[in-house]
């Protein structure tokens, strides 16, 4: 497989970065380091601030249920175009201190504009970009996650040091400039060539098999989402404030864990291309289970960094991990359909997450609980990744046989 990226590829590679870039990075992880500051500077309390974070994860869920029925009812452009705008307006109209209807309002938005941006950014991207180069891209597209944690990691504390007006809406700028550049690359990608036939199954019992092994992969990523929520939502501020690590270090590890999110998509490409994306996910799933759970166990500040930037790593990379491992599965022509499932159902997981884990906060006042949930979690959805496996092998094995038997019948005919 030629995996080297060509000119050709730069504008399904900027239309890719900068959905997720804005999709993720910023409407979702911008806001992580801004939570501290909302509840210091007397914005929200505590509780009302975990349940804003939460809002963006149930608008996550609405928008990844309509994000494929939209890009097939209006122009991909307008769709994208429209989404950029929306998330750079969830930050615009929240410079200021509102009232919590207000602000939920705004985040659920963000949330709905994000996921649309997350499911139709992609697939265009990997549409346009020919097969022998499409997991070298589906890989790339994805580090726009960590770019903008990065990003939100190093430019919110200066901002902060300002006030929070500016810093809501200077990121409202930054989603507008990455809109711009997005609407570049929509506008420039090239007609991909036709996607080849997927394989044909050889039996119903192989269909049903494939069905279960997509069900167990999915099942999976749902699971993935429940790991998801800690780092992504309230890392920094139980690091800044339960920990009394103050907002500095916590926007330090909130810095790591973006460099791992840029460093994550390229990570797996290379361990997916050495073992296999079915082994370079149970890899990926068995690393996050560890590193999430992590902080239960020690607050060093090495235990931190590691934390950070595995978990931020491997946020993008189980991404990329089952989107690669699906199209291995179904193919290339049933991936973008069933993509767009997957990420309704991690939504889904998500969001319900999301409102437990703030209502667990609520009543028990502490964030050290959820981490361990969310790494046992994961490790459930490790057993699901190995069992996936199994049962492909078992149905593999039985269509094998069921094939030679028809073999050998017709010889003897």
């Amino acid at each position: 497989m030629n995996r080297t990226l060509t000119a050709q590829d730069l504008p399904a590679l900027i239309t890719g970065i900068m959905a997720t870039l804005a999709g993720i990075g910023i409407a979702r992880f911008a806001y992580t380091p801004l939570l501290p500051a909302i509840i210091q500077e007397g914005w929200f309390t505590a509780s009302q601030g975990a349940y804003l974070g939460a809002a963006n994860l149930l608008g996550y869920f609405i928008g990844a249920l309509s994000a494929h029925a939209l890009s097939e009812r209006f122009s991909p452009r307008l769709v994208i175009g429209t989404s950029f705008a929306a998330i750079a307006l969830s930050f615009m109209l929240c410079a200021g201190a509102g009232n919590f209807a207000w602000f939920f309002c705004w985040r659920l938005v963000s949330g709905i504009a994000g996921a649309v941006l997350m499911v139709v950014g992609p697939s265009l991207a990997l549409a346009a970009t020919p097969p022998e180069r499409r997991a070298s891209v589906g890989a790339m597209v994805f580090t726009g996650i960590g770019l903008g944690a990065l990003l939100s990691a190093f430019i919110v504390p200066v901002l902060l040091e300002l006030s929070l007006t500016v810093t809501w809406g200077t990121l409202g700028l930054l989603c507008i400039a990455a809109g711009l550049l997005g609407d570049w690359g929509v506008n420039h990608l090239h007609v991909a060539p036709p996607l080849a036939t997927s394989p044909t199954v050889n039996s119903q019992k192989e269909v049903a098999g494939v069905k279960l092994v997509v069900l167990l992969v999915i099942g999976a990523y749902a699971l993935d989402a429940v790991g998801f929520v800690p780092h992504t939502v309230f890392w920094v501020d139980y690091l800044a404030r339960e920990n009394a690590l103050g907002n500095h270090a916590a926007s330090l590890q909130w810095g790591i864990f973006g460099l791992g999110a840029v460093c994550g998509p390229l990570m797996v490409g290379a361990l997916a291309h050495r073992v296999g994306w079915h082994r370079g996910l149970a890899i990926a799933f068995v690393a996050k289970a560890a590193t999430v759970s992590l902080p239960v166990f020690s607050l060093a500040l090495l235990s931190q960094s590691i934390s950070s930037f595995m978990v931020g790593a491997m946020i993008p990379g189980i991404v990329a991990l089952t989107s690669g491992r699906l199209a291995e599965l179904v193919g290339p022509t049933a991936h973008k359909k069933l993509w767009g499932q997957a990420t309704a159902a991690f939504a889904a997981a998500q969001a319900l997450a999301g409102y437990a884990m703030s209502a667990l906060y609520g009543a028990w006042g502490t964030y050290a609980p959820l981490f361990a949930i969310s790494g046992f979690m994961l490790a459930v959805g490790f057993l699901l990744v190995l069992l996936s496996r199994g049962v492909q092998q078992r149905h593999g094995h039985l269509s094998t046989q069921q094939s030679t038997k028809q073999t050998s019948h017709h010889g003897r005919q």
